[in-house]
Formats: structure tokens, C-alpha cells, sequence
């Protein structure tokens, strides 16, 4: 309290106590891979925010190959992307490190932003294994995981690979190491193992190449990695990133059918579908979880990611405050107004927030030795919104007349 000695008028700022959770953000991307200039930045995460840049700092040089790499990072960009870090692993670097060595992925580790990450020109089940893994890990990210190239039987991508199962595809981009699941006996496999932190796109895209022109066939991760962006721009994040053209693609590695597309879709493996009338579209939003899981959508992973992320970021203010009715009404305010935000923008299922999502913290969820632990606990349950995958109009045939006709007759 001040001290007042003098008579007057005295204008004091008062904190109203509200203190607003904003967004986090869904949209940055991370690739690593194989750089048109092998030697650039070589064990760096470096921030990218267009293609010019790109090109300066990866493609500068008088002997430049166009890679996967390159070609995901256009795809980015071109089709909503923002914003992305690369990293250049060079010939012969590790996606991922083991002991002391850090590979490519523990370099983004320590980046907060990034919520997307992808290895192009990298599809082996090591990889694979690698990307899931460190999504898992954070908790903060979906993996974008690639097929192997030229691959025709589609039973082998409804089966989880092993280093040991399948005949030994092509090499990976900028290794002399097999970039599919080996060379054991048995029949190919190629999908990856079950994952609430993944997506797998097949088949691989046929697009220009930006760096030498060439018509080339490219792996989707970086095309869908811009999809997920533009997304998240136009619609939010709540929206499942399907039923959405790719850009710069001018046709496909392998045209879908529907039949095999029934095969497919319950396993988790997102097509992209060449329709006649509308091009080349992404005609699936699943993540490699069981089908029976709560996490099979992509939207509804993604759209969690992000609301734990926005209120971990939002109440970093109350670590540390007196654990007593004060906190537990301020968690309640805050979050419950970032919830209504949400639930307006059409992300949760709900005529009302009351039915869209409930906040408790109270005397009830902290006890007394809760409190002396010095922790406080609030539980939050949200209704997210599935995507309508399958849209079914049920016709019959009708006698004609108007309807007090049909059902007085």
C-alpha cells in the first residue's frame, strides 16, 4: 500500500488478475535430410522462412543436386507452410544418434516451436522407429513418416515392418545403408509400428523439381507437412488436414483404387487420391494408432497437442503461487475462458462450453496431502469434434405426392 502526505487525487493500476492463454502455435515444421550442398551447415537446426532463403543457405554452391530435402522444403512452402528448420545431416549422417553422437533429430529437440518433423529421402524402419519415437517423447509433435519408393503391393503396407521382414528396397537418400526393412525372409512389410504421434502417406508424388526442372518423384511428407499449415491457417487446427488438393503435384508413384483404398484406410495409411473432376487430394486424416483408439484422427491428436500446450504455456504464472482458493479460481477463470475461445472457433462438440468442456479444481481434487506435496491439480475434459470420414445418404425409392398424401395412403 502507498503513502499518502499530501491532499489530491492519486491514480493507481490495478491488475484485474485475468491473465489470457493465447494459442500455441501448430504450424512449424522440421525436416532433416540431405542438402542440395552437402556440406552446408552440416549438425545445425537452422530456421528457414522462404525459398530464397533456402536456397542461400543450402543450394549455394557450384556442384548442387537437387534432394529430397530440397524438394520436401518447397512443398512446404508452396502449398501454406510458413515457417521450418532443416537440418543437413550430409552423405552418410544419422537421422538419429546413438551414446555421445548427436544425430539430426536430437538437434530440435531443444526447439519448442516445432510441431511437425519429417525425414525425406529417409524411409527405413530406423527412421521410422526414430521420428515416432521422439514425438513420443515431447509430446509436442506428430511425425510425418514416408514409404519406400516403388512399392506396388498394397497387403505390404497393412503390415508393420521389421528390420528383418521384406526383400531390402532401394537405399536411402544420401546413405549406402538398405532404407527398407531388410533383407529377411517372410513377406514385405512397410508400414510403421502403431503410433498416436504419427501419420504415413502413400503413394509417393511425381512434381517438378525447383532446383533442376526435372519432373521427379518425390516422397509426400513435405507436401503434407505445408498441407497440415495452410490447415491450420484457413480452418484451425480442429479440421482434418484431408479431403485438400496438393500443390505442385502433377501426378502420382501409384494411382489408388478404391478397393485397395478400403484395404488401407483402417490400417492407418492416408491416400492421396487422384479424382478426375478435382486433381490430386489428400483423401485421408488418420494417425498410426489402433483403430479402435481415441487418437485415430489426426485432427483430434493435433488439436490436444495444442490446447495442452497453450495452457502449459499460459499458466506458467502460477508455479510457485499460495496453493489456497485464490489459484484454484484463477485456473479455473483462465482456462475456462481459453475453452470457450476454443469451443467457439467450432473445435469442441456442444451447444454450450457446459457441454463442450468442464474445468475442476477445487478442495476436492487438491486434498491436504496433494497440497503438501506442493502440487495443484485441475482436471480439464474437452468434447473434440471427429472429422465425418465416412458420409452416408440413405435413398429409397417414393411413390410421389406430398408427404400428408404418402403417409395418410
Amino acid at each position: 500500500m502507498p503513502s499518502y502526505f499530501s491532499p489530491g487525487i492519486y491514480v493507481e493500476e490495478v491488475p484485474s488478475g485475468a491473465r489470457p492463454i493465447g494459442p500455441a502455435s501448430t504450424s512449424i515444421a522440421a525436416f532433416v535430410g540431405v542438402a542440395p550442398n552437402r556440406g552446408a551447415h552440416l549438425g545445425k537446426a537452422v530456421p528457414v522462412n522462404n525459398w530464397t532463403e533456402f536456397l542461400r543457405l543450402f543450394a549455394d554452391g557450384d556442384q548442387v543436386e537437387s534432394t529430397a530435402l530440397a524438394r520436401a522444403v518447397f512443398g512446404f512452402l508452396d502449398n501454406g507452410g510458413a515457417r521450418c528448420w532443416v537440418v543437413n545431416v550430409g552423405d552418410g549422417g544419422a537421422i538419429s544418434g546413438t551414446g555421445k553422437q548427436r544425430g539430426g533429430l536430437q538437434l530440435l529437440e531443444a526447439i519448442d516451436e516445432i510441431s511437425i518433423i519429417a525425414a525425406p529421402g529417409f524411409h527405413d524402419v530406423v527412421t521410422h522407429e526414430a521420428l515416432l519415437s521422439m514425438a513420443e517423447r515431447t509430446r509436442t509433435m506428430v511425425a510425418i513418416c514416408d514409404p519406400a519408393p516403388d512399392i506396388d503391393d498394397i497387403s505390404a503396407l497393412t503390415r508393420v515392418a521389421t528390420p528383418s521382414s521384406g526383400k531390402p528396397p532401394k537405399p536411402a537418400e544420401g546413405t549406402g545403408a538398405a532404407a527398407g526393412p531388410g533383407g529377411g525372409e517372410g513377406p514385405p512389410a512397410y508400414r510403421p509400428r502403431q503410433s498416436e504421434y504419427g501419420a504415413f502417406y502413400y503413394p509417393w508424388l511425381q512434381v517438378r523439381d525447383p532446383i533442376s526442372g526435372d519432373l521427379e518423384l518425390t516422397p509426400p511428407s513435405g507436401h503434407l507437412a505445408g498441407i497440415w499449415a495452410r490447415t491450420d491457417a484457413l480452418r484451425g487446427v480442429h479440421k482434418a488436414p484431408a479431403n485438400e488438393p496438393v500443390r505442385g503435384a502433377v501426378d502420382l508413384g501409384y494411382l489408388v483404387t478404391r478397393p485397395e483404398h478400403d484395404v488401407l484406410n483402417p490400417k492407418g495409411v492416408n491416400v492421396i487420391r487422384y479424382f478426375a473432376g478435382e486433381g490430386i487430394r489428400v483423401w485421408g486424416a488418420r494417425t498410426l494408432a489402433a483403430e479402435a483408439s481415441e487418437w485415430r484422427y489426426l485432427n483430434v491428436r493435433r488439436l490436444s497437442i495444442a490446447i495442452e500446450q497453450a495452457i502449459a504455456n499460459g499458466t506458467r504464472w502460477m508455479v510457485f503461487e499460495p496453493n489456497d482458493f485464490t489459484l484454484w479460481r484463477s485456473i479455473r477463470r483462465d482456462i475456462g475462458a481459453f475453452l470457450t475461445r476454443v469451443w467457439r472457433d467450432g473445435a469442441l462438440l456442444g451447444r454450450s462450453p457446459e457441454e463442450a468442456f468442464f474445468v475442476k479444481c477445487d478442495e476436492e481434487t487438491n486434498p491436504p496431502d496433494v497440497r503438501d506435496a506442493g502440487m495443484v491439480i485441475a482436471h480439464i475434459g474437452i468434447a473434440v469434434v471427429k472429422p465425418a470420414e465416412f458420409v452416408v445418404f440413405k435413398l429409397s425409392q417414393w411413390a410421389g405426392g406430398t408427404e400428408t398424401e404418402t403417409i395418410g395412403g
